[in-house]
């Protein structure tokens, strides 16, 4: 264990535009197939890629619950462990399939008059965007 002294952002802190740290995610075979159980989906088209080809499509691909996950952990890293999450409104647009990198994005939108932030999130792969949307969250008051 060693001494975490990153600073969150809070309340008084953020302002409209302030950027989040970009996450680039690896999408392993073994995460898609993995986080795809892990959340109860056994749709064969995240992990049997002789099925997903009979269906038309290249490979396996990563489901929505692993996106959605992706997507919090993206924004709570950057908020820290006084945040709360209180909506998640995303859209999936292309496909993670094995082999490609997700590369998280974000912008703080807007603050709240209740304090709540709204964060536009962007996750893009090589073939574009596969999640856009917005993450509205509570911050630490300090």
């Amino acid at each position: 264990m060693g001494d975490d002294s990153r600073t969150f952002p809070t309340r008084a802190s953020v302002q409209v535009g302030d950027e989040l740290p970009e996450l680039a995610i690896e999408l392993t075979r073994t995460l898609i197939v993995a986080t795809s159980i892990a959340s109860r989906d056994y749709q064969d088209v995240h992990h049997d890629p002789d099925l997903a080809k009979q269906k038309g499509s290249p490979d396996i691909f990563m489901n929505i619950l692993t996106t959605n996950g992706f997507v919090g952990r993206f924004v709570t890293d950057w908020a820290g462990p006084a945040a709360r999450i209180r909506a998640v409104n995303i859209r999936l647009g292309v496909p993670n399939y094995p082999g490609d990198r997700m590369l998280m994005t974000g912008r703080v939108e807007a603050v709240e008059p209740d304090g709540e932030v709204v964060v536009a999130v962007r996750g893009a792969n090589r073939l574009g965007d596969h999640v856009t949307g917005t993450v509205r969250l509570a911050l630490g008051a300090a």
